[in-house]
């Protein structure tokens, strides 16, 4: 008689056993869907360090020494420029508060104000940064040198219970002038005017 052959494949599971498989297959699926939210975006570029740069929102003061009329508070406008009086509108955006100072010089001198102007300019108060989301205030909030993602979140009430919390959206205005959004770090360094967008967990 001919024998028959031994198959040592793994053996069927029980009911029991089929029921708690299928539970972990659901769970690791609802764990990467919960994770998956915003992961598709490009990463944040590496930052290299800088002067700042100015932007609409910033306030600052100018002192142009030796002549109090032209010295004071300002706000840099929509359109990226200061309103000073005797002068009119002087584009800022972009620029360093030294690029900034030197333009207004060059303003005074242009409209026959000042011979040889000197002029120096210091930020006062910084554009907000934006924090949207799975948080527990959201909306704008001073920004501070050296502000990371969590802590701009921190200071909106933290994360709340349905917010993916190992990385967020980041939308930031690029020196093309569009804004770019990215994925980055809860330890990512922010820039005035970033909005940062808390994600929601799939379940």
């Amino acid at each position: 008689m001919q024998a028959r052959p031994i198959h040592r494949g793994i053996p069927p599971l029980s009911p029991l056993g089929r029921r708690a498989a299928l539970g972990a297959a659901l769970s690791l699926a609802l764990l990467g869907g919960c994770t998956s939210v915003g992961a598709d975006l490009p990463p944040m570029p590496e930052e290299t360090a800088g002067p700042y740069r100015l932007g609409a929102g910033d306030q600052v003061r100018v002192t142009v020494f030796n002549d109090p009329r032209l010295t004071g508070d300002f706000r840099v406008g929509d359109t990226g420029s200061l309103a000073l009086p005797l002068v009119g509108l002087v584009p800022v955006q972009g620029r360093t508060t030294e690029q900034a100072a030197r333009q207004i010089e060059e303003a005074l001198r242009s409209r026959d104000l000042f011979n040889d102007p000197s002029v120096a300019l210091e930020i006062l108060t910084y554009r907000p940064v934006f924090v949207l989301g799975m948080v527990e205030r959201g909306g704008q909030t001073p920004y501070q040198p050296g502000m990371t993602v969590l802590s701009a979140v921190a200071t909106v009430g933290g994360f709340n219970y349905r917010a993916v919390t190992s990385y967020v959206g980041l939308t930031r205005i690029g020196e093309d002038g569009q804004a770019h959004e990215y994925r980055a770090g809860r330890s990512a360094l922010l820039q005035p005017g970033d909005v940062v967008n808390v994600f929601e967990r799939r379940f």
